[in-house]
């Protein structure tokens, strides 16, 4: 999930040690319940999988920025020259780029956070996070690139866009994107809204659990 500093998003921390979708190591933000829970990945791949989601939902902020640039460009320039070379820029990053950035960060995100005690559906802004990001990662690939495809289609075949040149989906998409990635940093770092009713189900049955194990264990001393 993207979450440079700590989205787009996958989203993007730990309780305890670690991170879910890729924030900094925030013990206190976790209830004690939480906080005793194991976790599920090793500290090492724990590391190792932060740093990509980190690097990945870095990126997939900064491509966006870079394709909302060339929707504008392409938009408002009054040279033909300008409006070819945006939109057929824009058609190499869709295809090279949006994809696999998209795809890791939010895969990558979504593993950092089952194999954590944050989890995927017990924190709200974890959840959010998720479903944010999931929503644009499908829009990314299934209808931003599209919009990107039929404009490069144009201006390669020499027809360049009429007076109000390509459509304002090419500024409009990026724009939304980025304001999601955007959220998603904030949800991040803010951490607000608490524990979902499943995650205080589950935080409920892991302190009935531990109070039931010294009990069972004392007729045997």
């Amino acid at each position: 999930m993207p979450t440079p500093p700590g989205p787009p998003a996958a989203a993007t921390s730990a309780p305890p040690t670690g991170a879910t979708a890729g924030e900094p190591p925030v013990a206190p933000d976790a209830p004690p319940a939480d906080r005793a829970g194991r976790l599920r990945l090793p500290r090492h791949a724990r590391r190792v999988w932060l740093v990509v989601h980190v690097a990945f939902s870095v990126g997939w902020l900064g491509l966006t920025a870079g394709v909302l640039a060339l929707g504008i460009a392409g938009r408002f320039s009054d040279d033909p020259d300008t409006v070819r070379a945006a939109y057929l820029a824009q058609q190499i990053f869709a295809d090279w780029l949006l994809i696999p950035v998209s795809l890791v960060s939010l895969l990558s995100g979504v593993l950092l956070s089952l194999g954590t005690t944050w989890g995927l559906l017990r924190y709200r802004w974890v959840a959010t996070k998720f479903w944010l990001t999931l929503a644009a990662t499908l829009a990314s690939i299934f209808a931003l690139r599209a919009f990107i495809h039929d404009a490069a289609g144009q201006v390669a075949a020499g027809t360049v866009p009429p007076d109000g040149r390509a459509p304002h989906v090419l500024v409009i998409a990026p724009s939304v994107a980025l304001t999601i990635y955007l959220v998603a940093t904030v949800l991040s770092v803010v951490k607000p809204w608490g524990m979902t009713k499943r995650g205080r189900r589950l935080a409920a049955e892991a302190r009935a659990a531990r109070t039931k194990r010294p009990a069972a264990a004392a007729p045997g001393r």
